[in-house]
């Protein structure tokens, strides 16, 4: 369904309070694969890994969708479902490349533009702050110009955050779904608990105990009892469900606090030798530091994540003496921790290694030493090795244990 929905009364171009947009690409990834593949147009098209190496999907076209295909679907389910469907895994350097140009639209618009993902930015176009123009007016402008680029996007409109997020899944694809001031709480009632973005299956069943399986029945908690049973989440959640929030749309180019920095490999026949194993975690731990070294960051914390052949999770995380970029440092830890989560022989699918607790700022990287303080290999020998890679591909330099396992990686 396409087109314009306004939710309440009252004229849309008379708006009073916060204007909040959140702009979401449609089915983005298999969008650009039909664009820049006119004979895949009207078919169903599936960005993802490989049906055959435990491959996910990315994202599914709206014609493979219409056949239950949908993203994070294991490939092999996809392929089950629709047969037919042209799989690619995607250029990643063309989807970035347009999506700085959508980013770049809404930038022209209001500089108050706080991008999510790759393909979701919220924007603020309260008037007076930097146009007197209907809100609505300047959604579907951006809308006209996304077309222009040849792919297509669904906005939601409203005074905050959550409802502007709520009302972008409303209408899709090309949709533009108005929320007006005074009707965000009649809007969300009758949705279920699961519309509000962050609210997990787990918790779900928990509000389900409860009775409550719409917004409009978590809007009429009580605040503090919601508290005693979820924590400080709990009274955010009704404020929520209320249609009320106070978080501001953040500038574009404001710096935003690095969290972690990690990486994970799946792999295409399930790991059982230790060797094998320890090859795959130095594998993944040398694309961390490629990745550390490049934001400029150095971490304190390293989490080893592995996926077990029965898909159960395991993490294990130590703390390290000092911070450090350096895969040869926090390399051997993440190995160490693969005895506390892992029995010998047991086989496992997916290897992850990240990185956290970063300082207050970016740390400089050093020409001379590297992050033990050793003399061994430096930065300067670890920065033209990710230049080369970079240049050159994945496969410029590489390492002995690479070769035990690089026929067995998926690539997703």
């Amino acid at each position: 369904m396409s087109g314009d929905a306004a939710m309440g009364t009252g004229s849309p171009l008379d708006w009073h309070g916060r204007a909040v947009g959140l702009m979401d690409l449609d089915a983005f990834f298999a969008s650009v694969e039909q664009l820049d593949h006119p004979q895949w147009r009207g078919k169903p098209v599936i960005v993802g890994g490989s049906p055959d190496r435990h491959g996910v999907v990315s994202t599914a076209s709206y014609e493979a969708r219409a056949y239950g295909v949908h993203s994070a679907m294991p490939s092999l389910i996809a392929r089950r479902l629709c047969p037919d469907a042209i799989w690619t895994r995607g250029d990643y350097a063309r989807y970035r490349e347009l999506s700085d140009a959508v980013m770049a639209i809404l930038v022209d618009e209001t500089p108050l533009v706080e991008q999510v993902s790759i393909d979701e930015a919220f924007f603020d176009v309260t008037p007076g702050k930097y146009a007197d123009e209907s809100p609505i007016s300047i959604c579907r402008r951006i809308q006209r110009r996304v077309s222009e680029l040849g792919i297509t996007c669904s906005i939601g409109l409203g005074t905050g955050k959550t409802v502007a997020k709520v009302a972008s899944e409303r209408e899709k694809p090309r949709g533009l779904t108005v929320v007006l001031p005074g009707t965000e709480a009649s809007f969300l009632a009758p949705l279920p608990v699961r519309a509000l973005s962050g609210i997990g299956s787990a918790t779900e069943r928990t509000l389900q105990d409860l009775h409550i399986r719409t917004l409009g029945e978590l809007a009429r908690m009580d605040p503090q009892q919601m508290e005693s049973i979820f924590g400080v989440a709990g009274p955010q959640m009704v404020r929520r469900a209320q249609g009320r929030e106070d978080g501001r749309v953040r500038a574009i180019d404001e710096v935003r606090e690095v969290k972690s920095v990690s990486h994970e490999r799946t792999f295409a026949t399930d790991l059982t030798s230790e060797q094998d194993v320890r090859a795959a975690i130095g594998h993944v731990s040398e694309l961390v530091g490629a990745r550390l070294r490049r934001k400029g960051l150095e971490g304190s914390l390293v989490a080893l994540k592995i996926k077990l052949h029965t898909m159960r999770l395991h993490t294990a995380q130590r703390h390290l003496g000092s911070p450090t970029h350096d895969e040869r440092v926090f390399g051997p830890v993440a190995c160490d921790l693969l005895g506390e989560l892992w029995v010998p022989g047991t086989p496992i699918r997916l290897v992850g290694v990240a990185m956290s607790g970063f300082g207050d700022a970016p740390a400089q990287l050093s020409l001379f030493e590297d992050g033990s303080g050793s003399p061994a290999e430096s930065d300067a020998l670890l920065k033209a090795k990710d230049q080369l890679r970079e240049r050159f591909g994945s496969g410029a330099v590489v390492y002995g244990r690479d070769f035990r396992i690089r026929n067995r990686m998926t690539r997703e």
